[in-house]
């Protein structure tokens, strides 16, 4: 059986080797991770901490983490004290994005309406704590499924990109664990006890990501490398603007 340290390797060696790939974090930068609750950006909050900490990009940084309260009456207080036992002080911002959505727009589908909304706030806030960099924990199946979705829906050949300057906030947002596999996220969480809250959402688990997130899950039973094989293509450079910024 392979080592706890063994196992840990499979995400943090992924995580550099994207930050340096991709140039992600400059030495003495600011950079403010978003927090949903969920398993992956809960994740990489303690990666970030721990490569930071360790130093095992060579370099120190400064790691600011924001939440958005988003009207849902949701429990916060396992996210502050994972934080607080980090050394952080979760900065949580209110919100009334599930009126707007909800409430006053009454979307039919509320997806991306509720993502601009958060997009935009979260942002602004990180400018406002002094950071240039967002991190967000979107994974090498959110990119594979965005791809799928963009490509069978809307009949485009792109994803979002792993590292993006967004000019109208002055931000660059980055995607740390685009190279880790979400399997691989969620044994790490089960297997270092990170908090995870229940997400109140309505919509929670009834999109069409999920959709795209069973399609993956359904062809790699027959091709068990098309994650990899997905991010071969991304990188190889064949196809132009195959990466594309979803902000």
């Amino acid at each position: 059986m392979a080592s706890k340290k063994t196992d840990n390797r499979k995400l943090f060696n992924p995580v550099i080797h994207a930050v340096a790939n991709y140039q992600m974090i400059q030495p003495g930068e600011q950079v403010a991770v978003g927090l949903s609750g969920g398993k992956d950006s809960t994740t990489l909050l303690y990666l970030l901490d721990t490569i930071n900490k360790q130093k095992r990009m060579g370099y120190h940084f400064t790691i600011k983490p924001i939440i958005l309260d988003m009207g849902m009456e949701m429990d916060l207080a396992p996210l502050e004290a994972f934080c607080a036992e980090l050394g952080y002080a979760l900065d949580i911002v209110p919100t009334d994005i599930a009126k707007v959505v909800f409430d006053i727009r009454q979307e039919k589908n509320p997806c991306s309406l509720c993502a601009n909304l958060r997009r935009g706030i979260l942002y602004n806030r990180a400018r406002e704590l002094g950071c240039t960099k967002v991190a967000l924990g979107h994974h090498l199946d959110d990119a594979l499924e965005t791809f799928l979705m963009n490509f069978l829906i809307h009949g485009r050949m792109e994803s979002f990109e792993p590292s993006s300057y967004l000019s109208r906030t002055e931000v660059t947002l980055i995607r740390p664990m685009i190279y880790a596999e979400e399997q691989e996220i969620i044994r790490f969480v089960e297997r270092m006890a990170l908090p995870v809250i229940h997400n109140p959402c309505p919509v929670d688990k009834k999109t069409t990501r999920e959709e795209m997130k069973k399609l993956v899950n359904d062809l790699s039973a027959s091709y068990p490398l098309i994650r990899r094989k997905f991010l071969q293509a991304m990188e190889s450079g064949t196809v132009a603007n195959f990466w594309r910024t979803k902000g």
